[in-house]
């Protein structure tokens, strides 16, 4: 669902993915991070390779981060990176199979509930409305 590059030079890797594919980079200083969005699916981002190494992170879309985790690691699996939150987007964690290979999870945070007026009081506020306006003819 998500393809996070790490480099050594983002800013070189940056140039060269623009040159070569035409993407698209939104950078998030505040991060140190730029998003991606290629012309097919699945978008992605680009950091300065830190906590892993440099090459290509894939996430996995899940429900239930937690539960998934446990499900690594009864598995043979192995957490190398705990649940981290992505302020006002969701959360991360990081893990390798029982081979090695290396990825991630990714799970949204719940978009927030509107404010709604519940049904009976919203049909009364429109009897009302409709009320008044046969009276003021």
């Amino acid at each position: 669902m998500h393809v996070e590059i790490h480099s050594n030079a983002p800013d070189k890797t940056k140039s060269f993915l623009k040159d070569v594919f035409g993407w698209k980079f939104e950078d998030m200083p505040q991060m140190n991070y730029s998003m991606f969005q290629p012309p097919s699916a699945p978008g992605g981002g680009l950091q300065q390779a830190e906590n892993l190494p440099a090459g290509v992170l894939d996430y996995v879309l899940t429900e239930d981060i937690e539960t998934t985790l446990r499900k690594v690691t009864s598995s043979g699996g192995a957490v190398t990176m705990p649940k981290q939150e992505i302020p006002g987007m969701g959360w991360f964690a990081v893990f390798q199979d029982p081979t090695g290979i290396t990825l991630a999870l990714y799970e949204a945070q719940a978009p927030p509930r509107s404010a709604r007026a519940p049904r009976k009081a919203a049909k009364k506020a429109a009897r009302r409305g409709k009320k008044a306006s046969r009276r003021s003819r």
